[in-house]
């Protein structure tokens, strides 16, 4: 066998800036923001700011953590090799694992997405044929080589800000006008609190908001799973690190404040996306279909990303241990092909779903909420471990270049966020119950880390 037909030992790091920086645009921008965002208008009014501010500050500082982590020592290749370092055996298979499982969870969500969106324009076709054939797509794509995933992930994301970006100018353009719609409403920065003030439903709309904006920044940390596939990831993971702010600051603040300024937050409809009916608004005639080809790109993109980190979470699970070692093993193009494979048979269960739950609404809201739970668990972690390596590699700390700022009480901080956003989800049914269901899953984690030992030790 030739050198060149011999697959490779490693993963290769093939993947340039400018796919990480658009891969760490397009993780923070999700689905979430596109259609969840009238839902959060109209549980919270303008307080909505308020609150993507304060996860999106909790998540750069989680983001900051595990940046300092990964350049603290570059074979570390993602979250389960410092976690499994820094805290135990035990954190890198529930942290793996339940990563692992998170995307899943998040990827059969887009798949059920993807699959009402194409009936908008194909309302005859069977709602799996799509979702079968956007699986499909994704891992013939995925099997070809991680710069093509860079390449896909590049252009999903850049429509996606192409969309944001139109919506701001449109927006600060019918204000600048006066626009007066055809219900007498005038565009206005005053709409913002001129109805009720900046909180109009109280605290009780304030901390119901966190529960459904959350779901909107899942993904922010898969510039993570990237790093091992990162051209020189000491230069370039701080600078895709260090944007977080100004992303959520243009791409949700800005974008929600020309939203509230157009249409009086009353009047934003909970079920539709206010995206649309902004273009609409503007006269835009073609605006139903232009946002829902964004929406569509944009899960697609997200379930492009499950598939992605996923795969790379087996590979590591394996080479921890945690898993089958076959999954280890790399196709010629330096591809966990084994593992994409596996999560693709998984991400099929989407498709199985539409037959089976016939409101995919109330699917979709328990399967996200689910997916926001284990990511704020797989997030603790990774600050558990940046606590650990505070503690017991003073060394590294010193002499880091990226650090966490804040240290400890930032750490200590955001875990106390986390567990209070634990406690909003209990508010309403659909949050208490994927909430209530959750234990389920680190019950057979816990039975699996308990199997594996017993087989070691039995080996």
């Amino acid at each position: 066998m030739s050198a060149s037909s011999t697959p490779p030992e490693g993963l290769q790091r093939s993947l340039s800036n400018r796919h990480l920086q658009l891969i760490a645009i397009g993780g923070a921008i999700g689905t979430g923001l596109f259609m969840g965002s009238g839902k959060t208008i109209a549980l919270a009014g303008p307080s909505i700011l308020l609150v993507y501010l304060i996860i999106g500050s909790a998540l750069f500082f989680v983001m900051r953590a595990l940046g300092e982590l990964l350049l603290s020592d570059l074979e570390y290749k993602s979250f389960i090799d410092f976690c499994t370092d820094l805290l135990g055996p035990w954190a890198g298979f529930f942290c793996g694992w339940t990563y692992w499982f998170c995307w899943i969870v998040t990827a059969i969500a887009d798949v059920i997405a993807i699959a009402a969106y194409a009936q908008f324009w194909f309302p005859s076709l069977a709602p799996w044929i799509p979702a079968l054939l956007c699986v499909l797509l994704l891992l013939g794509l995925n099997l070809v080589t991680v710069r093509l995933f860079g390449e896909l992930e590049f252009w999903f994301a850049l429509i996606k800000i192409v969309a944001i970006c139109a919506l701001i100018v449109t927006g600060f353009g019918l204000v600048l006008w006066g626009f007066q719609s055809p219900s007498g409403n005038v565009a206005s920065l005053a709409n913002l609190w001129n109805d009720g003030g900046v909180f109009p439903m109280g605290l009780g709309g304030f901390f119901a908001g966190f529960q459904i904006a959350v779901f909107a920044f899942v993904g922010i940390e898969l510039v993570g799973t990237t790093a091992a596939e990162t051209a020189d990831p000491r230069r370039n993971l701080p600078r895709a690190i260090n944007s977080i702010p100004v992303r959520i600051l243009v791409f949700y603040v800005l974008a929600l404040v020309v939203i509230m300024a157009v249409t009086p937050w009353r009047q934003v409809v909970p079920d539709k996306s206010p995206f649309v009916e902004l273009f609409v608004l503007a006269g835009v005639p073609m605006a139903a279909s232009l946002i829902n080809f964004v929406v569509l790109t944009s899960a697609t993109s997200s379930a492009n990303s499950g598939i992605f980190s996923t795969s790379r979470m087996l590979y590591g699970l394996a080479r921890e241990g945690h898993a089958p070692r076959g999954l280890t093993q790399l196709s010629r193009a330096a591809v966990p092909a084994r593992g994409l494979v596996l999560s693709c048979l998984c991400l099929l269960l989407g498709t199985v779903l539409i037959y089976l739950i016939p409101n995919l609404v109330t699917a979709f809201t328990l399967v996200t909420t689910l997916a926001a739970v284990l990511f704020m668990f797989v997030w603790s972690l990774i600050l558990l471990a940046w606590l650990a390596y505070r503690r017991n590699r003073p060394e590294r700390h010193a002499a880091s270049a990226f650090r966490l700022p804040g240290g400890r009480w930032v750490c200590y901080g955001v875990l106390a966020f986390f567990a209070a956003v634990l406690v909003l989800l209990t508010l309403q049914d659909d949050t208490r119950q994927a909430l209530l269901a959750s234990p389920l899953w680190f019950l057979l984690l816990g039975v699996g880390y308990w199997w594996r030992g017993r087989t070691l030790r039995g080996g």
